[in-house]
């Protein structure tokens, strides 16, 4: 048996919830049994096919899946039989809209049952020459690899899926089962590319495109409308799900980079601060949540396909949410601007807690007098295009040689900014908070007129005289 073309419609699509290993990590939760949901043959699109994102929404998930294709009627086999009912696999993209699950949890009809929701192709490979133990799928967004895994990291075998859906249900043939998805799916955006590729023993299924457009036509007000919540956000961009609360943000602002740094520290964080930056105006805390982008650098062809227009840097801007905090890559490159008065300004009207660059800023006036803090390389007038493609959204980026994933905690001030990950917020501002009262009692006695042998750092006679002080606070 040879490789054939994509399959045509199927009568039954059925979707695994989770199952890779990675992905279940990612999600804090590893489930006993398979769960499935259904999409309809009516999501089914070929390799090329243009997938629009639906006019205001904002979350397109991509989940790059092997998918299998049942090649007889199958009914009540055992998981050693299940493989045997396989005819052939094939890439597919488990596209779907999160702005819409909190109205479809559960069901996904409308977040991943749309038109073209579910590309399926370009070739079918024979099962019968291919060890399901042996399979790996990939996909690329924009060219770059987000999504790496093989078939040894799944939780269930695929003979395993056949027989427990054959308890039940009839599988026909043509019908198709889409296996799961690894960890570093994510979302896109209009303008991006997406690619999946099944290969294994020698064969590939060659890359499944699906280039990404914006919708033209509205929702209607006869059914749920999309709604990007934070939780949601976070499932989308594969981040579960530490939320900065705002009375944790305040805690954060209301101690110095400078504490949190000496006890991250003593946690083994020695790596975490963004540097050579300056604020615009001195003077102003903030903490927030990262958001990211990654800049390029300038070359002719690459801005005449990504940088005109409503590119990565506008749309990232367009998006941001309260309390979030814009850090851009830019390679430390301070020969251009990577923001200027006006995207700060809708920064800004968006309610964003910061921007931080390591690449330089225009209209830095302009900036300066704007309430949102922004951390800078340095000024420059010129505009990015001079140096910098806008590339990538919600990508782990390095930013003045720290790393910074989307959703880690970033705090800044004058001393500069720093980047705390998500599990150890609690714990470190709890831990700066007592340092700060600590040197507020140690900086009195200083003034007082005490030397700080024995004092700076405390023994036992000063701990218990700041015991006594703290009891009278």
């Amino acid at each position: 048996m040879t490789a054939t073309q994509a399959p045509g419609r199927p009568g039954k699509i059925i979707a695994v919830h989770l199952n890779y290993r990675s992905r279940a990590a990612q999600r804090g939760r590893t489930p006993a049994y398979p769960s499935y949901f259904l999409k309809p043959a009516t999501s089914v699109a070929a390799s090329g096919d243009v997938l629009e994102r639906p006019l205001g929404a904002q979350l397109l998930g991509f989940e790059g899946e092997i998918a299998l294709v049942i090649g007889q009627t199958t009914r009540r086999v055992t998981p050693e039989e299940g493989w045997s009912r396989v005819s052939g696999v094939t890439a597919a993209n488990d596209l779907g809209i999160y702005d819409l699950r909190a109205a479809d949890r559960g069901s996904n009809l409308r977040s991943k049952g749309g038109d073209g929701f579910t590309p399926l192709g370009p070739v079918v490979l024979p099962a019968g020459e291919l060890d399901p133990a042996r399979l790996r799928v990939r996909t690329w967004v924009n060219g770059v690899l987000r999504q790496e895994d093989t078939t040894g990291g799944v939780l269930f075998g695929f003979g395993r899926l056949v027989a427990d859906l054959s308890q039940l249900i009839t599988l026909e043939p043509g019908d198709v089962i889409l296996t799961g998805t690894p960890a570093g799916a994510s979302v896109v955006v209009p303008g991006d590319v997406v690619e999946v590729e099944v290969d294994g023993c020698g064969h590939t299924t060659g890359r499944l495109v699906t280039p990404i457009a914006e919708g033209t036509v509205p929702f209607g007000p006869y059914g749920a409308l999309p709604r990007a919540e934070d939780d949601l956000r976070a499932d989308a961009h594969g981040t579960r799900p530490f939320v900065l609360t705002a009375d944790l943000r305040r805690r954060l602002e209301s101690v110095g980079t400078a504490t949190l740094a000496a006890q991250l520290r003593r946690r083994g964080h020695d790596d975490v601060t963004i540097d050579g930056l300056s604020p615009a105006k001195p003077g102003r805390r903030f903490a927030g949540q990262a958001r990211t982008l990654r800049y390029l650098p300038c070359r002719a062809d690459l801005f005449d396909e990504r940088g005109g227009g409503h590119n990565a840097q506008k749309r990232v801007i367009d998006s941001l949410g309260p309390g979030e905090v814009l850090v851009m890559e830019a390679r430390g490159e301070r020969g251009a601007g990577t923001v200027g008065d006006i995207l700060a300004l809708r920064a800004q009207v968006r309610g964003a807690a910061g921007i931080v660059t390591d690449g330089g800023v225009r209209d830095i006036a302009a900036v300066a007098a704007l309430d949102i803090p922004v951390h800078h390389a340095g000024a420059h007038p010129s505009v990015l295009g001079r140096r910098h493609v806008p590339w990538d959204i919600d990508v782990p980026v390095a930013c003045g040689g720290a790393a910074v994933r989307p959703g880690d905690v970033i705090v800044g001030d004058d001393d500069g900014v720093l980047v705390i990950p998500p599990p150890l917020a609690e714990e470190v501002v709890a831990a700066a908070e007592e340092q700060e009262r600590q040197e507020t009692f140690i900086a009195a006695q200083v003034a007082a007129g005490e030397p700080v042998a024995g004092l700076y750092p405390m023994d036992e006679h000063w701990r218990a005289r700041y015991a006594d002080w703290l009891a009278g606070q």
